[in-house]
């Protein structure tokens, strides 16, 4: 089945220890009605510098990646339909950038 991995955008951290709760437990709540479609739950991110042949730029760019998760889906529409409910757009005004992967055999 083609794996897509879900970058996310935006976010942060909640202020509260009452707000971070909610945020954890809607994160927790959403992973879970994707079950055993998330091959690896990812990570949310830190400092990002974008590097390209013109230099680097740091904090990311315009629209750093705040963290990363990697679902197996029938296509890409699944896919994102799994990633409709995901916290980071429901609770705030991130984004998730949905793109398949693929194998590359070196050979």
């Amino acid at each position: 089945m083609p794996k897509y991995v879900f970058a996310y955008h935006g976010g942060g951290m909640p202020e509260s220890e009452e707000e971070q709760a909610r945020h954890m437990a809607a994160w927790g709540e959403w992973m879970g009605s994707i079950g055993a479609a998330f091959v690896d739950m990812g990570a949310p991110c830190s400092i990002a510098r974008t590097v390209t042949k013109g230099g680097v730029v740091d904090d990311g760019g315009p629209n750093p990646i705040s963290g990363y998760g990697l679902v197996e889906a029938t296509d890409i529409d699944a896919a994102v339909e799994m990633a409709k409910g995901c916290p980071i757009i429901t609770l705030g005004d991130g984004s998730v950038e949905v793109a398949e992967t693929f194998e590359v055999n070196m050979g």
